[in-house]
Protein backbone atom coordinates (compact mmCIF):
# COMPACT_ATOMS: atom_id res chain seq x y z
CA UNK A 1 0.00 0.00 0.00
CA UNK A 2 3.47 2.30 0.60
CA UNK A 3 3.79 2.62 -2.77
CA UNK A 4 -0.25 4.65 -3.53
CA UNK A 5 0.13 6.63 -0.39
CA UNK A 6 3.80 8.03 -1.57
CA UNK A 7 2.38 9.15 -4.71
CA UNK A 8 -0.69 10.34 -2.69
CA UNK A 9 1.06 12.37 0.07
CA UNK A 10 4.10 13.62 -2.25
CA UNK A 11 1.25 14.89 -4.82
CA UNK A 12 -0.92 16.72 -1.90
CA UNK A 13 2.02 18.90 -1.15
CA UNK A 14 2.86 19.42 -4.32
CA UNK A 15 -0.76 20.77 -4.90
CA UNK A 16 -0.53 23.15 -2.01
CA UNK A 17 2.33 24.80 -3.76
CA UNK A 18 1.10 25.29 -7.09
CA UNK A 19 -1.63 26.16 -9.49
CA UNK A 20 -4.26 23.92 -7.82
CA UNK A 21 -3.86 25.39 -4.61
CA UNK A 22 -7.13 26.83 -5.22
CA UNK A 23 -9.37 23.68 -5.98
CA UNK A 24 -7.11 21.86 -2.76
CA UNK A 25 -8.62 24.85 -1.01
CA UNK A 26 -12.41 24.71 -2.17
CA UNK A 27 -12.26 20.66 -1.38
CA UNK A 28 -11.04 21.42 2.31
CA UNK A 29 -13.45 24.05 2.64
CA UNK A 30 -16.52 21.62 1.61
CA UNK A 31 -15.17 19.38 4.37
CA UNK A 32 -15.45 21.39 7.21
CA UNK A 33 -19.08 22.92 5.88
CA UNK A 34 -20.35 19.34 5.80
CA UNK A 35 -18.51 18.25 9.11
CA UNK A 36 -19.97 21.47 10.76
CA UNK A 37 -23.66 20.72 9.18
CA UNK A 38 -23.78 16.94 10.22
CA UNK A 39 -21.78 16.99 13.79
CA UNK A 40 -22.38 20.30 15.07
CA UNK A 41 -20.09 24.14 14.76
CA UNK A 42 -18.05 23.28 17.90
CA UNK A 43 -14.55 21.42 17.02
CA UNK A 44 -14.42 20.43 20.29
CA UNK A 45 -17.67 18.54 20.43
CA UNK A 46 -17.04 17.17 17.08
CA UNK A 47 -13.51 15.42 15.94
CA UNK A 48 -14.42 15.39 12.42
CA UNK A 49 -14.97 18.84 12.48
CA UNK A 50 -11.68 19.04 14.43
CA UNK A 51 -9.67 17.15 11.96
CA UNK A 52 -10.95 19.26 9.23
CA UNK A 53 -10.05 22.40 10.76
CA UNK A 54 -6.49 20.86 11.59
CA UNK A 55 -6.13 19.78 8.10
CA UNK A 56 -6.82 22.79 5.54
CA UNK A 57 -5.12 25.19 8.67
CA UNK A 58 -1.73 22.83 7.77
CA UNK A 59 -2.27 23.54 4.26
CA UNK A 60 -2.76 27.07 4.57
CA UNK A 61 -6.21 27.61 4.27
CA UNK A 62 -6.70 31.58 5.33
CA UNK A 63 -8.67 31.45 8.96
CA UNK A 64 -11.21 33.54 7.80
CA UNK A 65 -11.93 31.16 5.43
CA UNK A 66 -12.15 28.32 7.75
CA UNK A 67 -13.98 30.18 10.44
CA UNK A 68 -16.26 31.22 7.54
CA UNK A 69 -17.41 27.55 6.54
CA UNK A 70 -17.78 26.36 10.31
CA UNK A 71 -20.19 29.05 10.84
CA UNK A 72 -22.27 27.95 7.04
CA UNK A 73 -22.10 24.24 8.45
CA UNK A 74 -23.32 25.39 11.80
CA UNK A 75 -25.91 27.46 10.74
CA UNK A 76 -24.43 30.51 12.14
CA UNK A 77 -24.16 32.28 8.77
CA UNK A 78 -26.57 31.79 6.04
CA UNK A 79 -25.16 30.49 2.44
CA UNK A 80 -24.24 27.09 2.80
CA UNK A 81 -25.01 24.43 0.02
CA UNK A 82 -26.64 21.47 0.40
CA UNK A 83 -24.43 19.39 -0.31
CA UNK A 84 -24.70 15.29 -1.24
CA UNK A 85 -22.07 12.82 -0.78
CA UNK A 86 -22.13 10.49 -3.74
CA UNK A 87 -19.50 7.40 -4.66
CA UNK A 88 -19.18 5.98 -8.40
CA UNK A 89 -16.90 3.19 -9.58
CA UNK A 90 -15.00 2.70 -12.93
CA UNK A 91 -11.57 1.05 -13.73
CA UNK A 92 -8.11 2.64 -15.27
CA UNK A 93 -5.37 1.33 -17.59
CA UNK A 94 -4.44 -2.72 -16.40
CA UNK A 95 -7.88 -3.21 -14.22
CA UNK A 96 -7.22 -0.55 -11.78
CA UNK A 97 -10.09 0.18 -9.70
CA UNK A 98 -11.06 3.61 -9.01
CA UNK A 99 -13.29 4.80 -6.12
CA UNK A 100 -14.61 8.20 -6.66
CA UNK A 101 -16.00 10.48 -4.10
CA UNK A 102 -18.02 13.08 -4.92
CA UNK A 103 -19.43 16.48 -2.95
CA UNK A 104 -21.80 17.77 -4.84
CA UNK A 105 -25.45 20.14 -4.69
CA UNK A 106 -25.94 18.74 -8.50
CA UNK A 107 -25.88 15.39 -8.96
CA UNK A 108 -26.20 15.70 -12.73
CA UNK A 109 -22.91 18.12 -12.80
CA UNK A 110 -21.61 15.32 -10.74
CA UNK A 111 -22.14 12.19 -12.79
CA UNK A 112 -21.51 13.95 -16.22
CA UNK A 113 -17.92 15.79 -15.17
CA UNK A 114 -16.51 12.03 -13.86
CA UNK A 115 -17.52 10.12 -16.78
CA UNK A 116 -16.45 12.53 -19.25
CA UNK A 117 -12.69 12.13 -16.98
CA UNK A 118 -12.88 8.71 -17.02
CA UNK A 119 -13.41 8.17 -20.96
CA UNK A 120 -10.98 11.08 -21.88
CA UNK A 121 -7.97 9.43 -20.09
CA UNK A 122 -8.50 6.06 -20.47
CA UNK A 123 -11.23 5.27 -18.37
CA UNK A 124 -14.84 3.25 -18.23
CA UNK A 125 -17.52 3.57 -15.75
CA UNK A 126 -18.51 0.38 -13.78
CA UNK A 127 -21.69 -0.69 -12.09
CA UNK A 128 -22.33 -0.19 -8.18
CA UNK A 129 -20.65 -2.61 -6.16
CA UNK A 130 -18.16 -3.91 -8.19
CA UNK A 131 -15.45 -1.88 -7.73
CA UNK A 132 -16.16 -0.93 -4.02
CA UNK A 133 -16.19 -4.65 -2.08
CA UNK A 134 -11.87 -4.49 -3.22
CA UNK A 135 -11.86 -1.63 -0.68
CA UNK A 136 -12.13 -1.01 3.18
CA UNK A 137 -12.95 2.17 5.34
CA UNK A 138 -10.05 2.67 7.22
CA UNK A 139 -8.68 5.43 9.62
CA UNK A 140 -5.70 7.27 8.22
CA UNK A 141 -3.70 9.22 10.11
CA UNK A 142 -0.38 10.92 9.01
CA UNK A 143 2.17 12.51 11.10
CA UNK A 144 5.60 14.32 10.01
CA UNK A 145 8.61 12.20 10.61
CA UNK A 146 10.76 14.58 12.22
CA UNK A 147 12.96 12.54 14.73
CA UNK A 148 10.66 9.46 15.46
CA UNK A 149 11.21 5.86 14.91
CA UNK A 150 8.71 3.57 13.27
CA UNK A 151 8.75 1.79 16.60
CA UNK A 152 8.39 5.44 18.80
CA UNK A 153 4.95 5.73 16.72
CA UNK A 154 4.02 2.33 17.05
CA UNK A 155 4.24 2.33 20.77
CA UNK A 156 2.05 5.64 21.18
CA UNK A 157 -0.95 4.11 19.07
CA UNK A 158 -1.10 0.38 19.21
CA UNK A 159 -2.89 0.53 22.77
CA UNK A 160 -5.35 2.75 21.17
CA UNK A 161 -6.27 0.48 18.04
CA UNK A 162 -3.42 0.68 14.98
CA UNK A 163 -3.15 -1.69 12.95
CA UNK A 164 -0.20 -0.71 10.74
CA UNK A 165 2.61 2.04 10.67
CA UNK A 166 3.93 2.73 7.60
CA UNK A 167 6.73 4.79 6.55
CA UNK A 168 6.29 7.39 3.50
CA UNK A 169 9.69 8.93 3.73
CA UNK A 170 8.82 12.32 4.98
CA UNK A 171 5.52 10.96 6.89
CA UNK A 172 4.45 7.72 9.20
CA UNK A 173 0.89 6.55 7.90
CA UNK A 174 -1.10 4.74 10.94
CA UNK A 175 -3.87 2.72 9.58
CA UNK A 176 -6.90 1.66 11.99
CA UNK A 177 -10.53 0.83 11.58
CA UNK A 178 -12.27 3.95 10.92
CA UNK A 179 -14.17 3.83 14.32
CA UNK A 180 -10.78 3.92 16.13
CA UNK A 181 -9.40 7.24 14.08
CA UNK A 182 -10.43 9.34 16.58
CA UNK A 183 -8.61 7.22 19.83
CA UNK A 184 -5.52 6.56 17.56
CA UNK A 185 -5.37 10.78 16.66
CA UNK A 186 -5.72 11.49 20.52
CA UNK A 187 -2.74 9.17 21.27
CA UNK A 188 -0.46 11.12 18.88
CA UNK A 189 -1.36 14.24 20.46
CA UNK A 190 -1.23 13.00 24.28
CA UNK A 191 2.59 12.05 23.03
CA UNK A 192 3.32 15.14 22.49
CA UNK A 193 3.26 14.10 18.57
CA UNK A 194 2.85 16.71 15.86
CA UNK A 195 -0.25 15.45 13.19
CA UNK A 196 -0.46 16.89 9.79
CA UNK A 197 -3.82 14.74 9.03
CA UNK A 198 -6.29 12.28 10.32
CA UNK A 199 -8.61 11.32 7.46
CA UNK A 200 -11.67 8.46 7.10
CA UNK A 201 -10.10 6.82 4.21
CA UNK A 202 -11.04 3.82 1.35
CA UNK A 203 -7.99 1.54 1.74
CA UNK A 204 -7.75 -1.34 -1.10
CA UNK A 205 -7.78 -5.01 -0.14
CA UNK A 206 -5.68 -5.77 -3.19
CA UNK A 207 -3.12 -3.97 -5.28
CA UNK A 208 -2.14 -3.80 -8.23
CA UNK A 209 1.51 -3.61 -9.70
CA UNK A 210 2.14 -1.49 -12.33
CA UNK A 211 5.01 -0.59 -14.65
CA UNK A 212 6.06 2.84 -15.13
CA UNK A 213 3.49 3.02 -18.46
CA UNK A 214 0.61 1.47 -16.71
CA UNK A 215 1.65 4.36 -13.80
CA UNK A 216 1.81 7.40 -16.29
CA UNK A 217 -2.14 6.31 -17.60
CA UNK A 218 -3.27 6.14 -13.59
CA UNK A 219 -1.97 9.38 -12.45
CA UNK A 220 -2.90 11.05 -15.63
CA UNK A 221 -6.97 9.34 -15.00
CA UNK A 222 -6.90 10.46 -11.50
CA UNK A 223 -5.30 14.00 -12.17
CA UNK A 224 -8.12 14.50 -14.50
CA UNK A 225 -10.78 13.05 -11.87
CA UNK A 226 -9.37 15.52 -9.02
CA UNK A 227 -9.62 17.89 -11.46
CA UNK A 228 -13.85 18.07 -11.41
CA UNK A 229 -14.70 20.58 -8.99
CA UNK A 230 -17.62 17.79 -7.60
CA UNK A 231 -14.91 15.29 -6.77
CA UNK A 232 -13.54 15.27 -3.20
CA UNK A 233 -11.37 12.05 -3.11
CA UNK A 234 -10.39 9.45 -5.56
CA UNK A 235 -8.99 6.11 -4.29
CA UNK A 236 -7.88 3.41 -6.22
CA UNK A 237 -5.35 0.21 -5.52
CA UNK A 238 -2.51 0.78 -7.64
CA UNK A 239 0.94 0.33 -6.43
CA UNK A 240 4.29 1.48 -7.44
CA UNK A 241 8.08 1.05 -6.32
CA UNK A 242 9.91 3.60 -5.78
CA UNK A 243 12.08 3.09 -9.11
CA UNK A 244 9.24 3.34 -11.01
CA UNK A 245 7.66 6.62 -9.07
CA UNK A 246 11.16 8.36 -9.75
CA UNK A 247 11.09 7.20 -13.63
CA UNK A 248 7.44 8.58 -13.89
CA UNK A 249 8.75 11.78 -12.23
Amino acid sequence: MSGHSKWATTKHKKAALDAKRGKLFAKLIKNIEVAARTGGGDPEGNPTLFDAIQKAKKNSVPLDNIERARKRGGGEEAGGADWQTIMYEGYGANGVAVLIECLTDNRNRAASEVRTAMTRNGGSMADPGSVSYMFNRKGVVVIPKNDLSEDDVLMAVLDAGAEEVNDLGDTYEIVSEATDMVAVRTAVQEAGYDYESADASFVPSLTVALEVDGARKIFKLIDALEDCDDVQNVYSNFDVSDEVMAEVD
